[in-house]
């Protein structure tokens, strides 16, 4: 799943291709994609792009007062053309979910690999109509989400998990599975550790992995073309993903805990003292 970094990554991409550029045809190949009926996606067509913002993993895009946002879910992604290809878009079975032109010919396709059908759009005249994006929590990386602002967060999570603190959008907004496995490494943290559990030390260490690990994963991706940025994140893990390769760290072998639609990864040396997390799908397998 695209996170804050690949987003914001995205956003930079399509801030030097798009401002300034008329739409010409916006072309909608899975109808299901479209979450808002008030105004409709030809009701662009005209307008020309004057900003480009991310809020949290969704992007959006201004256009004469109106704006196309979208969230690329767990299996989206956005396909840059430098020349879209004229025959419309049909609906069906594929991947494509919208087709976008400008007026010079250059526009993106918005894809969505496997069968579950996730991504999703909207066009409204005021971000805060998406309710995903008006509940979202605080920015990780912004000027105000300071170290007493995370302390707070964390204080009012009580002994939820620290792995889904960092994950709830409503709380922190733009990590995922992905990062937050890399930030609790960072931290040499349990993903299991409750959040209202953590030394001043351990808050400040958190947090100083949380805008570390988000940061320098967007400078990795500095001036990349966007069919390049699914890489450069994953050559950039250290440990999700990696279960069963030596820690970068220490050398010790990285581990899993699986659920029921993911997985975590994270250093028992590192981050548990030693100690394997208990794999809750793997116990019931097993009884």
């Amino acid at each position: 799943m695209p996170e804050l970094p690949e987003v914001e990554s995205l956003r930079r991409f399509l801030v030097e291709r798009c401002l300034g550029k008329e739409y010409a045809r916006l072309e909608l190949a899975s109808f299901t994609a479209l979450k808002t009926v008030d105004v409709p996606l030809t009701d662009l067509i005209g307008r020309t792009v004057s900003d480009v913002v991310r809020r949290g993993k969704f992007i959006a895009m201004e256009s004469g007062g109106l704006w196309l946002a979208w969230h690329l879910a767990r299996a989206g992604w956005l396909r840059w053309k430098d020349q879209v290809p004229a025959a419309p878009a049909r609906p069906g079975k594929g991947p494509l979910t919208l087709r976008l032109a400008f007026t010079d010919g250059s526009g993106f396709e918005l894809t969505e690999a496997g069968t579950q059908r996730k991504l999703a759009l909207h066009v409204v005249k005021d971000l805060a109509e998406v309710v995903q994006i008006a509940t979202l929590g605080p920015d990780p990386l912004s000027d105000e989400f300071s170290l007493e602002a995370f302390a707070a967060i964390l204080a009012g999570a009580g002994r939820a998990q620290i792995k889904g603190v960092l994950r709830d959008q409503r709380t922190i907004a733009g990590v995922g599975n992905a990062y937050s496995d890399e930030i609790l490494h960072a931290a040499k943290l349990s993903p299991f550790k409750p959040a209202n559990g953590l030394s001043e030390d351990q808050v400040a260490q958190l947090y100083a992995a949380l805008r570390t690990e988000l940061g320098e994963a967007i400078a990795r991706a500095d001036g990349l073309a966007a069919k390049d940025l699914k890489g450069e994140k994953k050559s950039g893990l250290r440990v999700h993903g990696r279960t069963g390769e030596a820690c970068p760290v220490c050398g010790d072998t990285i581990a899993q805990v699986s659920f029921a639609d993911s997985s975590l990864q994270y250093c028992p040396r590192c981050q548990t003292g030693g100690k394997p997390l208990a794999d809750r799908r793997l116990s019931r397998l097993l009884k």
